[in-house]
């Protein structure tokens, strides 16, 4: 039996679907966001049972964070993140929960509709969403702008203001950036160019506009906005959300974050890196240092050429996520060491570039471990 303690904590408890049960005894998913506090945990255990079905909530604590927010004990988890794990190995479903970070959204089944939907050989996955992730896209700046218009949308919750369409091509004074009106605020839609930047970049079609830079855009005005577009210069990270994606957060009074976004637009990537050990090592030396967040972190130097590392693709001050699967946070140096050492001939790593590292740290998305695809 294999256990976890996820070191998360719970909020907005308005979240929760009711279960509205078919005709033949299956109720529907319910959504959880969890935020992490540092001195609590999620206040359950993730347990794999033998002759039981599916990953399992457990031990749910009598008056924490879990129970506050409506887990219940034999739940089965069915996503994380947006991304469905039935059907995933047990282990990787825990990777994924601990690499999420300060944040997790959990969709989750009661015990009795799972084990009926799966004796009535029903698609899990189509009873869930088929995309809850906004999405993060990295767009560069070409000769016409950054190939998108924004509008203020009517009637739309939060704003209260009129329809205002504006070009990214359309300033007097400033031909890249939106012609956009003073002190008006609220949220903003996309209207994407064939074949430009955005588009090129993997921004939707009418997708809403969440986060510039990492910074949410829900208080800024139209000239706000123009303006940090101007500061942006050349490049601009965007965090957008389809209409589909927009509707499953705001009905249920939730913030869609850049830590719960789809990262596979994004030009910067982790990188998985398997290597077996020559006669003289791997050729790599892991160093402990600080990190671009402020903590503390395992980094790759002196890479030998023509070595196990080298050939793997291993590239000089790449940071450590994880050693065979699983994250090394909250490891110090030697438990790391020892991680790798666990295996005595191979290891795969997962790793980040410099650039991806800051990249990810500047929009707020913190460690990138989980959205490695499976």
């Amino acid at each position: 039996k294999f256990e976890f303690n996820p070191k998360d904590g719970i909020d907005n408890p308005a979240l929760s679907l009711a279960e509205d049960m078919d005709g033949e005894g299956v109720g529907e998913p319910r959504f959880y966001l969890l935020s992490k506090g540092s001195a609590e945990t999620f206040g359950f255990c993730l347990h794999e049972e033998l002759g039981c079905r599916g990953h399992i909530i457990r031990q749910v604590e009598l008056g924490g964070l879990a129970q506050r927010r409506g887990l219940q004990d034999g739940d089965r988890l069915l996503q994380v993140n947006g991304q469905f794990v039935d059907h995933l190995d047990h282990c990787r479903v825990v990777q994924k929960i601990k690499a999420s970070g300060n944040q997790v959204l959990l969709a989750v089944l009661d015990g009795d509709s799972y084990e009926a939907a799966k004796d009535l050989g029903r698609d899990l996955s189509q009873m869930l969403p088929a995309d809850i992730r906004p999405r993060l896209c990295h767009i560069m700046r070409d000769r016409s702008g950054f190939g998108f218009s924004v509008s203020g949308p009517e009637g739309k919750v939060g704003s209260g203001m009129p329809v205002l369409q504006t070009s990214l091509t359309q300033h007097p004074t400033h031909p890249r950036l939106p012609l956009l009106p003073a002190g008006v605020k609220g949220t903003f839609q996309l209207s994407v160019r064939q074949d430009g930047p955005a588009e090129r970049a993997g921004v939707p079609p009418g997708s809403w506009l969440l986060e510039l830079n990492g910074a949410s855009v829900r208080s800024y005005s139209h000239a706000q906005l123009a303006k940090k577009l101007k500061q942006s210069g050349s490049k601009v990270t965007l965090l957008v959300a389809s209409d589909a994606v927009e509707e499953f957060y705001r009905l249920r009074g939730l913030q869609a974050t850049a830590a719960l976004a789809d990262t596979s637009w994004l030009p910067f990537k982790v990188r998985e890196l398997h290597m077996v050990k020559g006669p003289a090592g791997y050729g790599f030396l892991l160093k402990e240092d600080d990190c671009i967040s402020g903590g503390i972190g395992q980094f790759l130097w002196d890479v030998d050429a023509g070595l196990p590392a080298e050939q793997a693709g291993m590239k000089e001050g790449d940071r450590l996520l994880a050693v065979n699967g699983e994250s090394i946070e909250g490891l110090d140096h030697l438990q790391t060491v020892l991680r790798i050492r666990a295996h005595d001939n191979e290891v795969t790593l997962l790793v980040i570039d410099p650039a991806g590292d800051e990249f990810y740290q500047s929009v707020g998305f913190g460690d990138p471990v989980w959205s490695l695809p499976d």
